[in-house]
């Protein structure tokens, strides 16, 4: 008789210990759009530094409100300036298809801050309808209901 294993089983699952440590080392290095933004808006010191890492035309196209500039080509000469190397820093950049933030929290990673990337970038923060910073001040879009909740406006996970 013959076991026909299907493609997700075809390597087995690892062991609850060795999940655990990959998915806390996982949480260790990215945080969420919705994490993010409940921080920020918690009204106090959120405890980290928001950094958009893309260039002056993104930034101008849209940026997380509260959110730092320093695109990743200029970090090693303008982030001692700018970032307090005993606050933690997040970084994020277009979104998900873009590997920006993960360039930018290396650069910092390497130049001594403790850094997690924001998954999602800015792509996820207006797809899930939070409010963005123009030139033309804050602006909002509904929410995905693909990516957000409709009705609760927390996903409960």
């Amino acid at each position: 008789m013959t076991t026909t294993v299907n493609s997700v089983l075809r390597v087995a699952p690892a062991t609850p210990a060795e999940a655990t440590a990959h998915f806390r080392a996982g949480l260790a290095f990215h945080t969420d759009v919705s994490d993010v933004a409940a921080a920020l808006a918690s009204g106090g010191d959120p405890g980290f530094v928001l950094v958009d890492s893309r260039s002056t035309e993104a930034w101008d196209q849209g940026h997380v409100p509260g959110a730092l500039h320093l695109p990743t080509a200029l970090m090693a000469e303008q982030a001692g300036q700018l970032l307090d190397r005993s606050v933690p820093v997040v970084t994020y950049c277009w979104g998900p298809g873009c590997d920006g933030a993960a360039r930018a929290a290396l650069a910092l990673a390497e130049l001594g801050y403790r850094v997690k990337e924001m998954l999602g970038g800015f792509e996820y923060w207006v797809r899930e309808g939070f409010a963005f910073e123009t030139a033309r001040g804050l602006e909002r879009r509904d929410p995905d209901p693909l990516t957000a909740p409709l009705d609760t406006g927390a996903c409960g996970c």
